[in-house]
């Protein structure tokens, strides 16, 4: 039998490799389109070399969980963040496999996707009892994670067409944020006095900068300027176990920026740095930082979960009976205050390292057209004085 045959516009190739239990040859085919002999000898070559290495994954009859499998190990592993495939695995194993996982991969159309997103929103679609469906970014987190399956597999040339390129990616809609207000913030103040000091430094820095929290995580006093009075965002923290911090580049080129920072915040940083820097002179040898010197830490120097900030917020909401907000939050109470102190939205957008101004002005926009109109009264002010306005005969 020849290995390379010519079919029409394609190649058909076929490798031998080795007896089956009843002595008959085990043979591999593959039909690929080339324009020369020359080039069917060289994909016949891979094809031989992937059968040889035991990589060749064979497209006929494969359900959609026999190919998650392989996607996990040759490309999810290794190129998937951890919380990222943290998120991958969870939405797989709750949504997605009960769903196409029995389907053979083939079979599967842009319809079925379509139907699959279409249900999640309804009521019915989450698995915790509660009605309604699942929040528009959830389900577009889902569209996005079908896609990336499926464009493995086209890829691999397990399937022709990826069903989920063609599907319209599910909108999400934004719910409307309602940070502090300054009242709340002095309020919010008042109660972090009775807090550990590396908490109070913590959430007066996260308002006074706006920045994120793996951002505040990553922190580390080499990053301050004190001269200047500027903080340096360089890095950020995708996650932390076993107090090891995963450090890595910021969200965006927009997100490695200087932030300023006012004399008071100064003051309180070198107050916590002198704190700190006594707690681990007592422990010596026991302080286990390693190449980090994050300014915000366990005692010993190791990182903290990426998660206690947020679980931390959360309590001292609860226990101070203030209005609860995500820790997340915080970072809009910023900006909020900013625009209300009459800063520029492009100074805010800078300060915030969003990737462009349009971003700034579809979150905060509400409020930006709220400090318009108190704009709009201001020089209203000045141009119709008392004595220039009609009055009452």
């Amino acid at each position: 039998m020849a290995n390379i045959v010519k079919r029409g516009d394609s190649w058909r190739l076929t490798v031998t490799s080795g007896k089956d239990s009843s002595g008959k040859y085990i043979r591999h085919t593959k039909t690929v389109k080339c324009r020369t002999k020359r080039e069917a000898e060289s994909e016949y070559a891979k094809f031989k070399t992937e059968i040889e290495a035991g990589q060749y994954i064979k497209p006929q009859k494969m359900t959609f969980l026999e190919f998650v499998k392989i996607w996990r190990d040759k490309y999810a592993i290794e190129q998937l963040e951890e919380r990222t495939m943290y998120t991958y695995e969870s939405n797989l194993k709750l949504r997605i496999l009960p769903t196409f996982g029995h389907l053979q991969l083939e079979d599967i159309k842009p319809m079925h996707i379509v139907s699959y997103l279409k249900a999640l929103g309804e009521d019915g679609g989450r698995e915790d009892g509660k009605e309604g469906g699942l929040a528009s970014g959830t389900i577009q987190y889902n569209h996005r994670i079908l896609k990336n399956i499926f464009s493995r597999a086209v890829e691999w040339e397990v399937i022709k067409r990826n069903p989920a390129a063609g599907v319209q990616k599910p909108k999400v809609s934004y719910k409307d944020v309602l940070p502090y207000d300054e009242n709340e913030v002095q309020t919010l103040m008042q109660a972090l006095e009775k807090e550990p000091f590396h908490w109070r430094v913590m959430i007066k820095l996260a308002i006074h900068t706006g920045l994120r929290r793996g951002e505040l995580l990553a922190l580390e006093w080499k990053h301050v300027d004190w001269e200047k009075g500027l903080l340096n965002v360089l890095q950020s923290v995708s996650t932390t176990t076993a107090g090891v911090a995963r450090v890595k580049e910021p969200k965006t080129r927009k997100s490695r920026r200087k932030v300023g920072l006012s004399e008071p915040m100064l003051e309180l940083l070198r107050d916590y740095q002198v704190q700190q820097g006594r707690e681990r002179d007592k422990l010596g040898d026991s302080w286990e930082g390693g190449e980090h010197l994050f300014i915000f830490a366990h005692p010993d120097g190791k990182a903290f979960h990426h998660e206690r900030p947020y679980l931390w917020f959360r309590g001292f909401l609860k226990k101070n009976k203030l209005r609860y907000i995500r820790f997340h939050d915080l970072r809009h109470t910023a900006a909020t205050l900013l625009i209300n102190k009459g800063v520029h939205a492009k100074v805010i957008s800078e300060r915030l390292g969003h990737g462009n101004i349009t971003t700034t002005m579809n979150i905060y926009g509400h409020a930006l057209l709220e400090a318009d109109k108190d704009a709009a009264n201001k020089v209203s002010d000045v141009l119709f004085l008392p004595s220039t306005r009609k009055t009452k005969a």
